[in-house]
């Protein structure tokens, strides 16, 4: 385990270079980028062009970082020749309200934005003019968009909204993508054909994060109900997407989680308010929860069985309640809500949440 404190304000989102020496983090209207290669991080530099606060950051195969913010605002960040600074490109995206999520395409060729506009804008470079233009994926959308990923075939899109729905659609663009091979999604795939349409058993909750299996044959999701839902898909009937061939729905006790990430095919985790991941394990034929990590329940009883009789006779008479060098603070290494999970390695992941910290866990 490690843990960055990287900044005094809330990261709402990070990510980790494809050679794991670089991070990119959020930090209110900026996105600094640390050198994490060393004994100790530090800063490599600052990107500064948004004016409202940076809701997503996320960095390509080849590269590229693309920001978003509440400023309705998405830009790429390429670095310069001299390979020390990062040169922005112009991003239409065409929407009237705040951009809140973003997430390149495997092949680095588009990505994707959502936003409170109820639209997701698919972006991809126009050499001609040298910006990045965009098409809308627009109904049946009727809220925000919270979270969205790819497919590994570049073209299927994975997108969670506050209206309790997951939908996954097509963003094929002939003149960017290889046309994808049929699969349990679909055959004929055109742009904004709707490939699934789901909503959890409670109905209505906030979709907080949504991801594709490392298979990419079935699907997860977290939702403000505190639940951990997974789907695994029929194929479409017609022009009609298809029902579920099987769905599970992991009741908790915990509080909503925020984000989630797949560690194999048979392994997710996920972390939100309780500020520690909770790990789930199954298969098609069911899934559980089956461990905490850096868990509080251990951590308070460690915490009690150092504790003396004498420490806690004093507390009861000086505070009128048993001590505890916990009792201003959480028992866990995140000291407020995980922000962001995602994979690291094959038996590790990344958490960032909104006490400024960074934090790589085995699995």
């Amino acid at each position: 385990m490690s843990a960055f404190n990287l900044s005094k304000n809330p990261i709402y989102d990070h990510c980790f270079s494809q050679d794991r020496k670089t991070v990119a983090i959020t930090k209110e209207n900026d996105v600094l980028l640390f050198d994490v290669s060393g004994a100790k991080p530090y800063l490599i530099t600052t990107l500064t062009h948004h004016d409202k606060p940076v809701t997503a950051v996320d960095i390509s195969s080849d590269g590229k970082i693309v920001t978003c913010s509440q400023d309705r605002n998405a830009l790429v960040w390429d670095l310069s020749g001299d390979g020390r600074t990062y040169k922005p490109t112009l991003v239409l995206l065409r929407i009237n309200r705040a951009a809140t999520c973003a997430r390149w395409a495997p092949n680095g060729r588009k990505f994707a934005v959502g936003s409170s506009d109820r639209v997701v804008a698919i972006c991809y470079y126009e050499a001609e003019n040298d910006w990045w233009i965009s098409k809308h994926l627009k109904k049946p959308l009727r809220s925000t968009i919270l979270s969205v990923d790819w497919h590994p075939n570049n073209v299927l899109l994975a997108c969670g909204s506050a209206d309790g729905h997951v939908r996954v659609f097509s963003t094929y663009i002939k003149s960017v993508d290889s046309k994808p091979e049929p699969s349990v999604w679909g055959e004929r795939l055109p742009f904004q054909t709707l490939c699934a349409d789901y909503i959890g058993n409670s109905g209505g909750s906030w979709i907080h994060d949504v991801r594709f299996s490392p298979g990419a044959e079935f699907l997860a999701f977290v939702s403000h109900d505190g639940n951990v839902n997974i789907v695994y898909p029929s194929p479409p009937v017609g022009s009609e997407p298809g029902v579920p061939a099987a769905y599970f729905e992991v009741r908790t006790r915990h509080l909503p989680f925020k984000s989630l990430a797949f560690v194999n095919d048979n392994k997710l985790v996920a972390g939100g308010f309780d500020a520690h991941p909770v790990v789930f394990e199954g298969s098609e034929q069911g899934w559980q929860l089956t461990k905490s990590i850096d868990d509080p329940t251990e951590a308070k009883k460690h915490v009690q069985e150092e504790q003396s009789a004498i420490d806690l006779f004093k507390s009861m008479d000086l505070k009128g309640k048993s001590g505890s060098k916990f009792s201003e603070s959480l028992p866990t290494i995140h000291q407020n809500t995980i922000t962001k999970v995602k994979l690291y390695s094959p038996n590790s992941i990344s958490t960032s949440g909104n006490d400024g910290k960074l934090v790589v866990f085995k699995v």
